[in-house]
């Protein structure tokens, strides 16, 4: 079993709060203190320091939180197979336009094995990454950014990130220059979204802000989204998988700009992940 200081030291990492781990742990705060302090001594490092008031993990503090995260899922994979009457589920991760647009004909494709069982996490990037670390999914398809030193990785698929407007829209299926997009009302995913992320930095590399469109909306789901820009109320970037399901929509394109982006397997990198990771390859 993990010892259960470092279960301790990965709720302060979750937290960097010792008063919030103490709360969430049921502990002292000084109990807290303890644990981290003989993982400490164990170690012979400081794993946490404070910058200005500011608790701040180290890099062998870092180290240490990727071994006991991993350490951490193999000890519920283990535990998960000790209990032999129960019936294998895996749990898995997509962002929101892979896991609406994209895998939907393959899950289908894998219930039709009455024995097959899965749980499917739709949300962000940020979030889903967040469950990884955890251990509460076995794996994550990912349309945006994460730390690669952190996390192992396969490529699903690469596809065009677009812009998107109405069909009747004096942009649809047309290559414009970037600036005439900004007379626009831009339609953008909530902060933590992987699409957000990459249009802010395709906008950065142009020297660009989402600020230079006519206006700003923030909608974190598509499908509202989708009906605004079919009422061309405005325009979004995303992936072109969208459009497929999307028949009042077409896709626009940025002169100078071809902007594919991979669509990732992404886990926690030990052996119990990689095999549940080859064992969908095959499937999606």
């Amino acid at each position: 079993m993990i010892d259960y200081r470092i279960k301790t030291f990965l709720k302060l990492c979750e937290t960097m709060n010792y008063r919030k781990t103490a709360e969430q742990l049921n502990m002292t705060q000084p109990a807290v203190t303890q644990h981290i302090h003989f993982l400490e001594n164990e170690y012979k490092c400081k794993l946490f320091i404070y910058d200005r008031h500011t608790l701040q993990i180290t890099k062998e503090g870092i180290l240490l939180k990727n071994y006991s995260e991993n350490l951490q899922y193999q000890e519920e994979k283990l535990l998960e197979q000790m209990e032999i009457a129960k019936q294998k589920e895996y749990a898995i991760g997509a962002t929101k336009t892979i896991g609406e647009y994209v895998i939907t004909d393959k899950i289908a494709e894998y219930l039709k094995t009455p024995t097959n069982n899965i749980l499917i996490e739709i949300d962000n990037t940020n979030r889903l990454l967040s469950k990884l670390q955890k251990g509460e999914l076995d794996f994550a398809l990912i349309e945006g950014f994460f730390d690669r030193n952190e996390f192992g990785s396969e490529i699903y698929k690469s596809e065009p990130f677009v812009g998107v407007c109405s069909n009747t829209h004096h942009f649809a299926n047309k290559t414009i220059p970037l600036e005439s997009a900004f007379s626009e009302t831009l339609f953008i995913r909530e902060k933590g979204s992987g699409t957000r992320t990459i249009l802010e930095q395709v906008l950065a590399e142009q020297n660009y802000t989402t600020s230079n469109f006519m206006r700003n909306i923030c909608i974190s789901n598509f499908g509202l989204m989708s009906q605004l820009i079919r009422e061309n109320l405005g325009i979004t970037f995303a992936y072109e998988a969208i459009l497929k399901s999307q028949p009042y929509l077409s896709p626009f394109y940025i002169e100078g700009l071809n902007i594919v982006r991979d669509f990732n397997y992404v886990y926690l990198d030990n052996p119990n992940s990689i095999s549940i990771v080859n064992k969908f390859k095959e499937i999606l």
